[in-house]
């Protein structure tokens, strides 16, 4: 339903043209995009992770748009130059890639190099050793291999039942989100890990199928278009972490890196990182440790006041379920997230 809702309000902006009228409120100096996985559409039913991944053919799509628009494509070290210099005399956007998935190298990276875009890619530091927790492919896997699933919730265990591909998609999005309601990530591991060994699910071949490992990480790094970012260590749900975790995570995270790259890391993304996960807590200690920028996944483009609040920067998600380029135009045009916002410009606290 939210889906449905999320493509009305898209479509309704650009079929009756309000994002051209309100574009010049809206539109802000510049917008990071987020992505996760690029790579060739799958064909199945059952895809409720579908929202983190993108075409290659739409990638390149929405790359030759936004070249042919006139908007300058720019690295985050130039991203970070304008916003505290206040250079805003030409719009502006970055590429920004999350995890560190393989797909990224194989399917984003040669359209990147084609058309010499800058990007940048946020790496939880322990997902190339593959001691990573992608817990929430786990539990798409166990979802979609059996008609019911029995898991712990809440000191109970309980039963579910998923017969058909509908039943499924329910089913993982009741047990995602309450897992992320539980009081911290230790408590999803073990959940996780018990539903593992239940359904005999072994995550270690997904890891290592997925996600790039130290030297494809450098070959990328020595390619001048890319930017390694940091992602945590754990890829943790830092809301829920004690502030010692939380300055942990963030600089063993970046330590890591720099010690396996042999060159500074600067900037930052915040895992999970909406309003619920990510909080001003979270943008102080980044600030604090030294990060130059910390992005979230909180909706939204780029304000001159975000000057003031560079480890707490907005971005637009390029979703797997709204691969259109109307849909992009719309969200570069900051109309829907400005509404989505209230107008209000900067979303920090």
């Amino acid at each position: 339903m939210k889906s449905k809702i999320i493509r009305l309000g898209l479509e309704a902006l650009y079929f009756s043209g309000a994002y051209h009228a309100l574009r010049p409120v809206t539109s802000g100096v510049g917008a990071i995009l987020m992505l996760h996985h690029v790579r060739p559409p799958r064909h199945d039913a059952f895809q409720p992770n579908k929202l983190l991944e993108v075409s290659p053919e739409f990638l390149e799509r929405t790359v030759r748009s936004l070249r042919a628009s006139g908007i300058d494509i720019v690295a985050l070290d130039e991203m970070h130059r304008r916003m505290s210099e206040g250079d805003f005399s030409r719009r502006f956007v970055c590429f920004t890639f999350d995890d560190g998935y393989r797909d990224n190298k194989e399917w984003a990276y040669p359209i990147l190099k084609a058309h010499t875009v800058p990007f940048a890619i946020y790496i939880p530091a322990s997902f190339p050793d593959r001691a990573g927790k992608l817990w929430w492919l786990a539990l798409e896997m166990a979802v979609a291999q059996n008609d019911s699933i029995t898991m712990v919730l809440d000191g109970v265990e309980q039963t579910f039942a998923c017969r058909d591909d509908t039943a499924k998609q329910e089913l993982f999005t009741q047990l995602y989100w309450r897992l992320r309601c539980c009081p911290d990530e230790p408590a999803i591991h073990a959940a996780i890990d018990r539903l593992c060994q239940r359904y005999s699910i072994d995550m270690a071949p997904v890891g290592e199928r997925l996600c790039m490992r130290w030297d494809e990480i450098k070959e990328l790094a020595a390619d001048p278009l890319a930017t390694i970012g940091a992602h945590t260590v754990n890829h943790v749900m830092l809301a829920k972490a004690p502030d010692d975790v939380v300055r942990s995570e963030l600089t063993q995270g970046r330590a890591i890196l720099e010690a396996a790259l042999g060159r500074p890391v600067v900037h930052f993304a915040y895992p999970y990182g909406g309003r619920d996960l990510a909080g001003p807590r979270e943008f102080a200690i980044a600030r604090e440790v030294g990060y130059r920028t910390a992005v979230t996944t909180r909706p939204g483009v780029l304000f001159p006041e975000h000057a003031d609040h560079l480890t707490a920067l907005p971005r637009l998600s390029l979703n797997g379920e709204y691969q259109k380029a109307r849909f992009v135009e719309v969200l570069m045009s900051g109309a829907a997230t400005g509404l989505f916002n209230g107008f209000r410009r900067v979303d920090a606290a």
